[in-house]
């Protein structure tokens, strides 16, 4: 059986069981979210205003997807005699943990109940697995001899030209991180997350694996790669976002490989999301499983029928950018790792410093012959912490690393260009490769530049021309519009209807915009204009509104 790929190379009603015994793991799926007492006109009761602000920056709506699953069939359901474990609104079901089979029965007889899924491991396979992961937990001694501003980590920030948007002040502040992962032993005491701590930016953990208080157990993985990103110990080891604020959310079971990993990945990211969480980094990836009526055959890389890969794309749907590890598969034909498949994510393999591809990385195409990875980064030789006190650092390898060095990136171009949509930051990421103009299955489009994807958002974010003086977006808008100012110190504006009734007027000189949207934001569906004046010309803009 070839093992999963990337716990790398080393290594709410919910009511959770004290240990998770995947064989006793169902998954429940529901049929609707009828009669919920949760409804789209109310989001504020299940999402943070951070989330909701996250949405109306990029003119996102909300949909059925962002309703939680009726509590009253999570409540019928645990009344049948299980343990609700992870719900998930996206999927619209909920892992549930099960001792007596007739449970079950109860549970299929449920109205609105489509199917229960039973998730069971091979416990030999369990064993082989953790010796697979003891071989892989062995990182080589770090052998950087600069000592820098960024310290070991010199190398693959550099890369990434993050460099230069931290010197024009984008290091991640304002934005949040969510990592995703199998475990963060040592995040809570290595001194490179002290600044991380100190100024409040550490906002919180969730444990998605055994329902606990704590993530740090199980693994360093976690911690190894939050430290490509958050790390600040100048001189010794300075990450790609290291002012950006971050949650860790434990996911990844390394005790089995169980398809209900990837459903508590789904639960994990929703978290994430009602949080109003900006970027989402997941150094995880599925292929094989303990039991093999699980696998996922080639066919399955189509970026929407696994669950993860469905999960992954609700997500990019809601505004968050997404990063995932391409997966350590070698070479061939479509290696990935599931959710590496999705089609708005970006997808990350690993080069070295020198930029040539690190021969374990995973390589595409997907089954339906989209390009992935997406970009490369540095994962061979990657300078990272350890979760052990007595070796802070070392180099270690893997797509698992590549990914958070470029999601630290992302943090920072988030930074810079707040409303651009996620579709615009992915896009602007692959043209800045540096394989752009000719993307192939092994490196995507290449290594990102990220000073020429900011360079390339000036436009993407605000879709105005130079002779502009005006820029409404997104238009056409299904929610909320954003308006910018541009070229100009400021213009008188007139907002008309189809039929050329003036309707507003106001002045407008770009720091005053609010109240402008606030005004646009009340207009019903329908096609309008703006006309405005300024010393550099005139414009008159058809904005389209369909609420």
């Amino acid at each position: 059986m070839r093992k999963v790929s990337i716990l790398l190379l080393f290594l709410t009603i919910v009511v959770c069981a004290q240990a998770q015994v995947a064989t006793n793991i169902y998954w429940v799926q529901f049929t609707d979210k009828a009669n919920s007492p949760y409804s789209i006109d109310n989001p504020e009761a299940y999402l943070s205003p951070r989330a909701l602000q996250r949405r109306a920056n990029q003119g996102i709506a909300i949909d059925e997807y962002d309703i939680p699953v009726n509590p009253q069939y999570l409540q019928a359901v645990a009344d049948c005699g299980a343990a609700i474990l992870n719900p998930s609104k996206w999927l619209n079901g909920t892992s549930v943990h099960v001792t007596d089979p007739s449970v079950i029965d109860a549970i299929n007889a449920l109205g609105f109940v489509a199917s229960v899924r039973n998730c069971p491991n091979d416990l030999k396979a369990q064993e082989q697995k953790e010796r697979w992961l003891a071989n892989e937990m062995k990182p080589t001694a770090s052998s950087r001899g600069f000592r820098g501003y960024y310290g070991g980590a010199e190398a693959q920030v550099i890369q990434l030209h993050v460099n230069e948007l931290h010197d024009m002040g984008f290091d991640g502040t304002g934005v949040i991180v969510a990592v995703l992962d199998g475990g963060f032993v040592g995040t809570d005491e290595h001194s490179c997350f002290d600044n991380m701590r100190e100024e409040g930016r550490f906002l919180g953990v969730r444990d998605f694996v055994y329902g606990s208080n704590s993530v740090y157990s199980q693994s360093t993985h976690g911690t190894s790669c939050l430290s490509t990103m958050a790390a600040y110990d100048p001189n010794n080891m300075v990450g790609t976002a290291p002012k950006a604020s971050y949650y860790l959310i434990h996911t990844e079971d390394g005790e089995s490989e169980n398809i209900i990993e990837e459903y508590n990945w789904v639960s994990g990211a929703e978290y994430a999301d009602s949080l109003g969480v900006d970027v989402c980094s997941t150094s995880l990836g599925y292929i094989d499983f303990d039991m093999s009526q699980w696998n996922h055959p080639l066919e399955h890389f189509d970026g929407k029928t696994a669950p993860m890969s469905i999960g992954a794309e609700i997500a990019a749907s809601r505004g968050m950018v997404c990063m995932n590890a391409a997966g350590n598969e070698y070479g061939g034909y479509c290696t990935l790792g599931i959710p590496a498949d999705a089609e708005h994510i970006i997808t990350v393999g690993a080069v070295n410093a020198s930029g040539t591809r690190a021969d374990f990385s995973s390589v595409g195409p997907t089954y339906d012959e989209r390009i992935k990875p997406d970009v490369m980064a540095m994962g061979e030789g990657t300078y990272v912490a350890s979760g052990y006190g007595w070796w802070p650092y070392y180099n270690g390898d893997g797509t698992s690393f590549a990914t958070p060095v470029l999601a630290g990136a992302v943090a920072c171009l988030r930074q810079a260009r707040p409303y651009a949509s996620v579709q615009q930051i992915c896009d602007a990421i692959r043209a800045c490769g540096n394989r752009a103009n000719n993307p192939d299955f092994y490196y995507g489009y290449g290594i990102p530049d990220f000073s020429q994807a900011l360079e390339l958002l000036n436009v993407g974010e605000t879709p105005m021309e130079a002779n502009e003086i005006i820029g409404v977006y997104p238009n056409p808008s299904h929610g909320a519009v954003r308006v910018m100012l541009n070229g100009c110190a400021k213009a008188e504006l007139a907002v008309y209807d189809m039929m050329g009734r003036c309707l507003y007027k106001y002045s407008f000189n770009g720091l005053n915009h609010t109240t402008l949207e606030n005004y646009l934001n009340t207009l019903e569906s329908g096609v309008y204009f703006i006309n405005a004046n300024s010393e550099t010309g005139s414009q008159t803009l058809k904005i389209v509104l369909t609420r």
